[in-house]
């Protein structure tokens, strides 16, 4: 594990430039390896798979390797994934595979990213399905929580599907996925397939698909420091349910046979075990990110919660076991955008304003209007020297004192 969060920096080109990445939750910086593979399969093996002549080999080789460290970093078999542009598309796609009879129930969490909610909206239209809401825990508002204690009673011998996700990208609360799959699998329906949305989760902790227990599982890599496409896990079990979206002569057997509809470009593919060779090549270093994120999420919300003109939506407390470091608020006297907009027109951070396709959660449970939140979003790679002069710079500049 490197003994300083600068030797991790040294590892993103991208830091260099001065710009300060506040907006890791809508993509992270990519590692100058992964650029690197990309380039040079490009350049040296940019042919069509599957041929016999030497580059087309040497090409399949490449992106076999990709799909082989993709299943390896969560604990599957390459047949148990599938890559593909991002994980609203594969979502989108098994949405499409799956068949249940008229009047199965599927139960939705509200507080999701749009892309784990449309999918079984438009499923349950299509297939006259009995669509259930599971709403979160509002004890205290500002703080919504999914809990398995809430969901029980909206299961039954006919729910069919349970969604959710594994952590807000607009609270950055940590759900307890193990809970959730519990409370189904002692449910009417333990058959009942249980689908995550692991986006805003996967770039800030060690993922081990086995020991969550879920039937279905999504996140995009190039929020994990990685290529613009994303990885969907689905069980045997689950494949079981699907039907085939591609072509009627070619194979079956794999989830990217499946769903995979060659929409996972080679070059990115192949730069996979790039990834895993930076996340994964210190065996201690998952540790250490989570020490470093720790660090910077207790600076921002020792500051937030000071002040009584501020609203942290979401986990007031920095404890790692309960939140990732992205942190949402709002301002007494400033609209979300003029803030951002202000603070960004005077400095080099980069955060954001709104909702973030998390429409549901900011108006219909936060009870906030399309301005939404005040979102800065951290990784690893982030600094406390870089936070120290963000709070600075909110405090000296715009008067919040």
């Amino acid at each position: 594990m490197a003994a300083n969060p600068l030797d991790w920096r040294s590892s993103f080109p991208a830091l260099a430039g001065g710009q300060v990445y506040f907006d890791n939750a809508g993509g992270s910086q990519v590692l100058g390896t992964v650029a690197e593979s990309i380039r040079d399969y490009l350049l040296n093996t940019n042919v069509q798979l599957g041929a016999s002549y030497f580059t087309s080999k040497r090409s399949t080789e490449r992106y076999g390797a990709g799909y082989a460290a993709a299943a390896k970093y969560i604990g599957a078999s390459d047949s148990e994934i599938v890559l593909g542009p991002s994980t609203t598309q594969l979502f989108r796609n098994i949405s499409y595979a799956l068949d249940f009879e008229s009047g199965d129930e599927v139960v939705i969490s509200v507080i999701d990213h749009e892309a784990n909610i449309a999918p079984w909206v438009s499923l349950a239209q299509r297939q006259q399905l009995i669509l259930k809401w599971w709403l979160p825990n509002t004890a205290d508002p500002t703080n919504p929580k999914l809990l398995a204690e809430d969901l029980k009673g909206l299961l039954s011998n006919r729910t069919r599907l349970v969604t959710c996700t594994h952590a807000s990208n607009i609270l950055g609360t940590i759900h307890d996925i193990k809970a959730i799959v519990e409370a189904v699998r002692n449910g009417p329906s333990p058959e009942a397939l249980v689908g995550v949305d692991a986006v805003a989760y996967a770039p800030h902790r060690k993922i081990d698909i086995k020991e969550l227990g879920v039937d279905l599982y999504a996140f995009s890599w190039y929020k994990v420091y990685g290529p613009h496409m994303a990885i969907l896990y689905a069980t045997s079990r689950a494949q079981g349910q699907l039907r085939s979206l591609g072509h009627h002569f070619n194979p079956k057997d794999t989830l990217e046979d499946k769903l995979g509809l060659a929409a996972a470009s080679y070059e990115l593919v192949s730069s996979i075990p790039a990834v895993l060779e930076y996340l994964e090549g210190d065996s201690p270093k998952w540790d250490g990110i989570v020490v470093q994120e720790l660090a910077l999420q207790e600076t921002l919300l020792a500051f937030l919660n000071r002040r009584d003109d501020v609203t942290v939506w979401g986990e007031r407390s920095a404890d790692s076991t309960v939140r990732v470091p992205t942190i949402s608020f709002t301002i007494n006297g400033w609209g979300s955008q003029e803030f951002v907009e202000t603070v960004e027109k005077e400095s080099k951070f980069g955060f954001r304003w709104g909702s973030f396709y998390s429409v549901r959660l900011v108006e219909e449970i936060l009870g906030l209007g399309k301005d939404g939140i005040i979102r800065v979003s951290m990784v690893h790679y982030n600094t406390s020297e870089w936070h120290i002069l963000s709070v600075k710079c909110l405090v000296s500049k715009y008067k919040l004192t």
